[in-house]
């Protein structure tokens, strides 16, 4: 495989998983609407690697649109599909427009690589189809229960891409995220968030001095410490699980993409003032609806079947992400 479509490639996981594609020798075209994206993270990648995107502004909801990019692009050997509304609170409040955009944009694509014949997929899933788990760590088998919209839509999306790979004889990956964290190295790209949804990016804005205070959402939890508990994962980490996915296609398959450790919303605060040397002032508020305890990854099936497996810890995603956002006050725009 060399020609890669990457959907909702400028965003965040998506502009990482370009600079490893791009780095390893792919050919790399990348669709996006820019809902929660910016042009630039691309242009940083080309910059970093030396090579160039071929891009396209299309929403995956404009069929027609899509059509017409894809059959120029022509020998298309593998889709990357990250593009999706992706926030559980929100699709809690709005869950028929997460229901709209999300299944029927992957809907539109899956028709297009039908008619130009392209069979290898690797969906971004996420590790919110477990719902909340009974057992963590948490392996592909486990019982699939999401709690809230968003994570219905890409349990939706598996079982379709399972019938499409049954019914069409294509190579589909499904790989379900935990919690992605961090930046580039360099510093050059990261996570952008007008509105931050998850921790992380919300901490580091309040470290920059860009928002007052960190919400935590329930302490009440049964936690060491009454927090929930996450697996983050190095975004840098995560983008080169797609690459392995490319480079292992076979039939459907089914990966945790994440560490196998656990930090609780304190731990993570916590080493980000260390590591910052920032005072991160906090508030308690409730629990959001959806939200779950405890959620941590088996990734062992990965690191067998992908040759795949973390290479950064706590330390090096918090310090990734504060230099993202010491050098890009302003994110992007800056």
């Amino acid at each position: 495989m060399k020609k890669i479509l990457v959907t909702g490639g400028a965003g965040y996981i998506g502009s990482h998983t370009c600079l490893v594609l791009l780095e390893k020798g792919y050919e790399v075209v990348v669709i996006d609407n820019f809902c929660n994206s910016s042009y630039e993270s691309l242009n940083r990648v080309q910059k970093l690697t030396g090579k160039t995107i071929s891009f396209h502004e299309v929403d995956l909801m404009d069929l027609e649109a899509l059509q017409k990019v894809i059959a120029k692009e022509k020998d298309i050997d593998a889709v990357i599909h990250f593009a999706a509304l992706k926030a559980v609170g929100e699709s809690v409040e709005k869950p028929l427009m997460y229901y709209q955009n999300n299944i029927t944009g992957t809907l539109h694509l899956l028709k297009v690589m039908q008619n130009e014949n392209i069979e290898n997929i690797v969906f971004s899933s996420s590790a919110t189809v477990y719902g909340d788990a009974k057992e963590c760590p948490v392996k592909e088998n486990a019982p699939v229960q999401p709690t809230n919209p968003y994570g219905q839509t890409k349990l939706m999306i598996e079982e379709i891409l399972s019938d499409c790979a049954n019914a069409n004889h294509w190579n589909v990956t499904l790989l379900r995220y935990f919690n992605p964290v961090g930046a580039h190295g360099s510093g050059e790209i990261g996570e952008d968030p007008e509105y931050p949804n998850n921790l992380l990016p919300f901490v580091q804005q309040v470290a920059a001095g860009i928002r007052p205070e960190v919400t935590i959402f329930g302490e009440d939890y049964d936690t060491p410490d009454g927090t929930g508990v996450r697996d983050y994962i190095h975004v840098m980490d995560l983008a080169k699980a797609h690459a392995c996915s490319l480079e292992n296609m076979k039939d459907v398959q089914t990966f945790n993409v994440g560490t196998g450790r656990g930090y609780s919303v304190k731990e993570m605060i916590q080493a980000f003032r260390e590591i910052s040397a920032k005072d991160i002032p906090v508030k308690v508020g409730p629990r959001r609806d959806g939200d779950v305890a405890t959620l941590t990854a088996d990734p062992s099936l990965a690191q067998k079947q992908l040759n795949w497996k973390a290479e950064f810890g706590l330390n090096e995603m918090v310090r990734d992400a504060w230099n993202w956002q010491s050098k890009n006050p302003k994110g992007y725009v800056s």
